[in-house]
């Protein structure tokens, strides 16, 4: 898989064309192929209306300091759900470096100098961030993190019914999102609520 850019653009209306473009082309068989849940994707598309009419009003005579607060909370809501787009979706086969380009993404060098092996150990502490978010804190046990080869880990996780067997190894973690940063965020859905979720790093 290419390596592709974080970008997102700094102008609010660039924000939803990038969003309204990258809706477009999810259509119901290709979030099939790409393993795009139903509820996620309409997390994206109710956080872009949401969005573009309070842009809308803050454009206009109904702009007052609540609806300003409301639209900077809609974007930053809607800039993340674009990078956990990134994260668990686009970042993995089966997308091409043709589907990158379309959803807008830029390709760096594909024939970039050879990266060494990580030689750090990563665990992670786990705090609440809201009822379906979970912060995760990244501790490096050894290595270097100055290091460029120990830069990013990937994160696994699965959430199982009360009473239901646990995820007691990675492989049997069926979700995964890699991460550049030392803090970061897994969102549940609402029916996840009240359910174990399984980490590991």
């Amino acid at each position: 898989m290419a390596k592709i850019t974080d970008w997102v653009p700094g102008k609010r209306a660039n924000q939803l064309v990038r969003a309204r473009n990258r809706i477009g082309i999810m259509m119901p068989e290709t979030r099939t192929a790409w393993g795009i849940p139903e509820s996620r994707f309409t997390e994206l598309k109710d956080i872009h209306d949401s969005a573009e009419i309070l842009l809308q009003k803050s454009m206009s005579g109904e702009r007052t300091p609540v609806i300003t607060e409301q639209c900077k909370e809609a974007f930053d809501a809607l800039t993340a759900k674009i990078r956990f787009f990134k994260a668990h979706y686009f970042l993995l086969p089966p997308l091409t470096n043709a589907d990158l380009v379309n959803l807008g993404f830029t390709i760096r060098d594909p024939h970039p100098a050879p990266s060494r092996q990580p030689t750090a150990e990563v665990t992670a502490e786990t705090y609440l961030v809201g009822r379906r978010e979970l912060g995760l804190w990244i501790l490096y046990a050894s290595g270097n993190p100055e290091d460029k080869a120990n830069k990013g880990c990937r994160i696994w996780y699965k959430v199982v019914p009360s009473g239901g067997e646990p995820a007691r190894s990675p492989k049997e973690r069926s979700e995964s999102f890699y991460t550049r940063r030392r803090k970061d965020m897994v969102t549940f859905d609402y029916e996840e609520l009240g359910k174990t979720a399984y980490i590991a790093v």
